[in-house]
């Protein structure tokens, strides 16, 4: 089972200490705990580029949440199906690096800007962890082992979970809270269409495996998930990302929308 530490400092108050002096002993008194996932996501997400931003963004996004054992049992999930919505918090476990920076680039600012890194939900950050608040569509117990069937998620195939909680919205929502720079949702940016082609690949897989699999492209590709730098590019922009097993190419054209060209299955070849 892998394990997570997470940096803790302990601060004490210390007299006739300069500042380099503190930072060394908080250093030497500096502790970590050891967290085990609780389970694992099995995602639509395959690849990091196409994920939304935010959780929500994309209800048709869905996965699975599976609990390890001992987690798994059905009394560790009881009455958790009276709830709506769970927030989980995660491990982003391709971004772990040894260096972090105290500014990023929000994608939000059009990685133009710098912020503080505590002012983002970059994933770039001291301890890689995030916190999303996703749909609870279900929860599935058989034989004794239990997972959680979820919507509108923003992560990544292999996920690990660190913990579950409910979604309170009296204590969650709050009404008057100022976002910053993230004040509002961002608006659907592109107009997607499909190819002949396509639309027909997409209703195959749809009625073999994929239900709804359209509605996923159109509410990801609307988001426009390209790099902040390649949206004001003209010219024809060619890209391609993974949900489930499928390859999906599409094109940019300047202004003028995005069309979906194919759909390939994973490792097959034209």
């Amino acid at each position: 089972m892998v394990s997570y530490s997470v940096g803790f400092i302990i601060v004490l108050v210390v007299v006739d200490c300069n500042r380099d002096q503190l930072i060394r002993l908080l250093v030497k008194c500096m502790d970590s705990f050891n967290f085990r996932p609780i389970g694992v996501i099995h995602s639509c997400y395959k690849e990091k580029f196409g994920i939304p931003r935010q959780a929500g963004l994309v209800q048709a996004a869905k996965a699975s949440l599976e609990l390890h054992p001992p987690y798994d049992c059905p009394d560790a999930v009881a009455e958790l199906r009276d709830f709506s919505h769970v927030w989980l918090v995660f491990v982003f476990h391709q971004a772990m690096r040894e260096q972090w920076k105290p500014t990023v680039r929000p994608p939000r600012l059009g990685g133009n800007r710098r912020v503080g890194v505590f002012a983002s939900r970059s994933p770039f950050r001291p301890n890689p962890i995030g916190l999303s608040a996703v749909t609870l569509e279900e929860i599935r117990c058989v034989r004794g082992h239990c997972s959680l069937i979820l919507g509108g998620v923003d992560l990544l195939e292999g996920t690990p979970v660190l913990d579950i909680k409910p979604y309170v919205p009296y204590a969650d929502s709050l009404v008057d809270a100022n976002g910053g720079f993230a004040a509002k949702a961002p608006e659907a940016e592109l107009k997607v269409t499909f190819s002949e082609t396509a639309a027909r690949q997409c209703r195959h897989w749809e009625a073999e495996r994929y239900p709804g699999l359209r509605i996923l492209i159109e509410q990801v590709l609307s988001t426009d998930p390209r790099p902040a730098y390649r949206a004001g590019q003209g010219g024809v922009q060619t890209f391609g990302m993974r949900l489930y097993d499928l390859d999906v190419k599409w094109r940019v054209q300047g202004d003028d929308g995005l069309e979906v060209s194919g759909l390939q299955l994973v490792g097959k070849e034209d």
